[in-house]
């Protein structure tokens, strides 16, 4: 290095970051981003993380970087949520033999019985993100406000 030391190197957050938003609501931003994007249906996080910033008037890069780090998470909890929402609704487990029947039903039957898994597996992560949520926006907040780039934005609002 030039004789600087790591100590006295500051770290600035990058603008997008640092858009007038208060630590409080990037965190709650960062939360619903990050929730969001562990929704068990693929494909939809990003339009809903997308309508949800803009409704609420969110930081949308900081959601959508939220959104797309949970991506393999994502992937990692379908199963998991698919079977909390079996057991929540007493469906009972899904074994190969169900799975490879559905394969030879009609297109119909075959969407029906796919929009009921995910139905209970949407409701099942509903369980879980609301407390998630609401944790997560609580921690992020304290570690938040000890971060330098972000006092001026919460000591303006």
């Amino acid at each position: 290095m030039d004789g600087t030391s790591l100590n006295s190197m500051k770290w600035t957050a990058p603008i997008w970051l640092r858009q007038g938003i208060t630590p409080g609501r990037l965190a709650l931003t960062l939360a619903l981003g990050f929730a969001i994007g562990c929704i068990p249906v693929l494909g939809i996080p990003t339009l809903i993380c997308a309508a949800l910033a803009l409704a609420l008037r969110l930081n949308l890069p900081a959601i959508q970087v939220a959104n797309y780090a949970a991506m393999p998470l994502q992937l990692l909890l379908i199963v998991p949520f698919v079977r909390l929402g079996g057991w929540l609704f007493d469906v009972g487990p899904i074994h190969a033999a169900h799975v490879a029947a559905l394969l030879h039903t009609s297109p119909a039957d075959l969407l029906s019985q796919l929009a009921g898994l995910f139905g209970h597996a949407l409701l099942a992560w509903l369980l879980i993100a609301v407390p998630f949520v609401v944790l997560l926006t609580f921690a992020l907040t304290m570690l938040l406000r000890h971060l330098p780039a972000l006092v001026p934005a919460e000591a303006a609002a």
